[in-house]
């Protein structure tokens, strides 16, 4: 693509966008087009178009989504079918309707089926039940990647969609419920050697940008910087962390490979700018 294209980035403050953005910045790739969530609410029909209107970009990479972990992913399944769908049908179908020359749209593996033989291959894809747990994330991301593809098929445009592995690094989400779990670990392990080293200034500083809440007596109790360290010490134990040891959840079963975002933000700009789908699908 051409180093002048308008390029906009939907989730540029995300653990993927944001490394797109950076990755594209290093390419020379400098008239780029981002919105915080507060500039711009992707759910909204009427504001998308009005962006759209206005910007005009040549390219569009759609990495916003609604993502949290499994607890929140069994939690809030509508929150995830709904706000997922309502994005990608905002942001693809403007894309459509102000002939946006290229959209890349990243998905995620949690769409191919529980049991799919590893390694993965996409035409397993649609053919046996997805995992339970985040069935109605993977939905919408299969609907999304569909969509791309009805588009290229029936109007000839130049749609990719592309599925990242399981995902961590900077601007990821830490949160020590939500969030997936190699930033769980991550954090948990990091706040566990702090209080192991008594660096009470680090573990302030930690949850002073990620303030941690358990339920007492029915009602969220919430320790930041400024909390007692006794109460900060009992909130942490609840998830597992103390000065002696970390207790980590799960299955007891291996996890599999994990990718660094700037990797997939890396694969992510090189499909974006070297391949025609029209091309590869045709092939």
């Amino acid at each position: 693509m051409d180093k002048s294209a308008k390029i906009y980035v939907a989730g540029h403050h995300g653990l993927v966008g944001s490394a797109i953005w950076n990755n594209l910045k290093e390419r020379g790739y400098n008239n780029l087009v981002g919105r915080s969530h507060k500039e711009l609410d992707l759910l909204d029909p009427i504001a998308v178009k009005k962006f759209f209107d206005e910007e005009q970009p040549d390219a569009v990479i759609l990495a916003a989504a609604h993502v949290e972990g499994i607890m929140a992913n069994l939690q809030y399944r509508a929150d995830f079918i709904y706000q997922n769908l309502q994005i990608q049908q905002n942001v693809i179908g403007e894309s459509f309707r102000h002939g946006v020359k290229k959209l890349l749209f990243l998905g995620s593996t949690c769409i191919y089926p529980r049991e799919a033989p590893q390694p993965m291959k996409e035409e397993v894809l649609l053919t046996s039940p997805l995992e339970y747990t985040n069935e109605p994330y993977a939905i919408a991301k299969i609907a999304g990647l569909k969509m791309c593809e009805s588009f290229n098929l029936q109007y000839g445009t130049n749609y990719i969609a592309v599925m990242p592995t399981n995902l961590y690094g900077p601007n990821d989400n830490f949160h020590l419920e939500n969030s997936h779990v190699l930033p769980a670990m991550i954090r948990k392990i990091y706040l566990a050697k702090c209080l192991n080293e008594g660096d009470w200034e680090a573990v302030r500083k930690d949850i002073n940008l990620r303030p941690v809440s358990v339920m007492r007596n029915g009602e969220k109790f919430v320790v930041d910087g400024t909390s007692d360290e006794k109460d900060i010490t009992e909130v942490l134990a609840h998830y597992g962390i103390a000065a002696e040891a970390v207790t980590l959840w799960g299955t007891g079963k291996p996890m599999r490979e994990f990718l660094w975002s700037e990797e997939m933000a890396d694969a992510s700009v090189h499909v974006l700018l070297n391949v025609d789908f029209k091309q590869t699908y045709d092939a």
